[in-house]
């Protein structure tokens, strides 16, 4: 079985991925990470030089080569991964995956990326709170319609252990 957690950027899908991946005993995969080691440059150069379009291209075929590879694992999506190419399609399609949205609010989104825009491409233009709240709304109510359709929603905001204990008992 392979766990796939998805949801907006600084849902916490990282964090918690890595804490449910050790309490599995299964690897952890970032997506985004994942991408920067193969392409030897960060998220923010890789949009700058290269585009999103590439980008997503890139995301789309490693996601697929991931979810393809017999190994259990906890893989922690981007924020916009679900929303491209066929990428839901595939994950929903496939019965060995179980998709899990991590729902947080748009205010503790927009708390949670306030400090850390500089290294989130879609935002990083974005100089006041009241603008970067904004920004996540619209643009959240943009990809509910992909993350609505995981297998599982979870409440992201609460602890870091109330949220693995409750994907836990949704998974077993």
């Amino acid at each position: 079985m392979k766990v796939i957690l998805l949801g907006y950027m600084a849902s916490g899908k990282s964090l918690i991925g890595k804490k449910l991946a050790e309490l599995l005993n299964y690897k952890f995969i970032d997506l985004d990470d994942y991408i920067v080691n193969e392409e030897d440059m960060c998220l923010s150069e890789i949009f700058k030089n290269k585009g999103e379009i590439y980008f997503r291209k890139r995301e789309h075929t490693i996601l697929r080569d991931l979810i393809s590879i017999d190994q259990k694992c906890v893989l922690s999506l981007g924020g916009g991964t679900p929303c491209y190419s066929n990428n839901l399609e595939l994950l929903l399609n496939n019965p060995d995956l179980k998709t899990i949205y991590l729902k947080v609010s748009i205010n503790n989104l927009s708390d949670r990326l306030f400090n850390e825009r500089e290294n989130r491409p879609l935002v990083s233009h974005l100089k006041t709170n009241e603008e970067l709240l904004e920004f996540v709304g619209k643009h959240l109510f943009e990809r509910l319609a992909y993350y609505n359709q995981a297998e599982f929603t979870i409440d992201g905001d609460r602890s870091e252990n109330e949220i693995v204990e409750s994907i836990l008992l949704q998974l077993f």
